[in-house]
């Protein structure tokens, strides 16, 4: 009796064992689903579907569907993300500052460990535009048009990396912003285009092109030393404000999905990242990599959140 039970014990587990790889074998047998926590038409949506064409074309049987959640400066859209059934029909494009900002600011309703982190893609510097026609033309103009208090600067939602670095430059000047947040760059964009807000503060790819053909004015890049994209644009530091600012751009999934199936999800991820095409068609639509795996993006992103907290304890928002 004692054997037969060993026995049934034994065959269910060698059974889990020859289960467990038919399940990723048979995996995808439907779309996967990309949430972009941003609206339609920005770098962070324009990264998602370069991705999705790309392993598309690289992986038989994946087919991935793009789904634009925007909306409190991507916290619905991260939040959407954390409450997906984790069985790897639904991966995420998540941002920095914004995905730890919410959790510093204690508004998010998930954390982190709400997250398998499979890896970051690129990198956006941070950048201070104007409309083409305006008077300000450096960050001193800028500082100085701010003195009245109602100088109007267009920002990618309440914790971006657009939102901490006016907010930044707001506390090392001693001025005030009129802030208007917005639901993405295509707004921000509008807004520049059409003269609506005096500035923004936005990231080099969203505004690049508009730069180099006279339609917006990059005055400023916040970094410490000038990008080759751009290069007739100074830096904040060298125009004496050191405000420094980057974003990163990386894929998750729901905490919780079956190894084998994460593991083939890392694996697209990684090959993506590797392809030539990819890399080309990220480079023509101004979209800067900057490659990631798992555990390393996740180091930084605890980091950040750390960072971020400080930032929040010291002055709410």
């Amino acid at each position: 009796m004692k054997l037969t039970k060993r026995s049934f014990v034994a065959g269910l587990a060698l059974l889990a064992v020859m289960g467990a790889p038919a399940i990723a074998q048979d995996y995808p047998t439907k779309p996967i689903e990309i949430i972009v926590p941003s609206s339609a038409g920005g770098s962070t949506d324009t990264t998602a579907r370069i991705f999705a064409e790309v392993a598309e074309s690289k992986f038989d049987g994946f087919k991935f569907v793009v789904n634009n959640i925007d909306g409190s400066g991507g916290q619905k859209g991260f939040e959407a993300i954390s409450r997906a059934a984790p069985d790897g029909y639904t991966i995420g494009l998540v941002f920095t500052p914004q995905l730890v900002a919410h959790i510093a600011s204690g508004r998010a309703k998930y954390t982190l460990d709400n997250f398998h982190v499979m890896g970051n893609t690129a990198d956006a510097p941070e950048i201070v535009v104007v409309p083409k026609d305006s008077k300000i033309k450096t960050l001193a103009d800028l500082a100085e048009a701010a003195k009245g208090g109602d100088l109007t600067v267009a920002v990618n939602g309440i914790g971006s990396d657009d939102f901490l670095a006016a907010k930044a430059f707001e506390a090392l000047v001693g001025v005030t912003f009129n802030l208007l947040p917005t639901k993405g760059s295509t707004e921000q964009k509008a807004a520049i285009l059409g003269g609506h807000v005096d500035a923004s503060f936005m990231n080099l790819s969203q505004m690049e092109a508009q730069h180099k053909a006279g339609d917006a004015t990059i005055i400023a890049i916040l970094t410490d030393k000038r990008n080759d994209l751009v290069p007739d644009v100074p830096t904040g530091v060298e125009g004496g404000y050191d405000v420094q600012m980057r974003a990163t751009r990386g894929f998750v999934a729901p905490a919780g999905v079956p190894a084998d199936i994460q593991t083939k999800l890392d694996e697209v991820f990684a090959a993506v990242m590797a392809d030539a095409t990819f890399q080309d068609k990220a480079k023509a639509s101004s979209i800067y990599l900057l490659e990631m795996n798992g555990p390393d993006y996740t180091a930084y992103l605890q980091k950040l959140q750390a960072d971020t907290q400080k930032v929040f304890d010291a002055a709410p928002w």
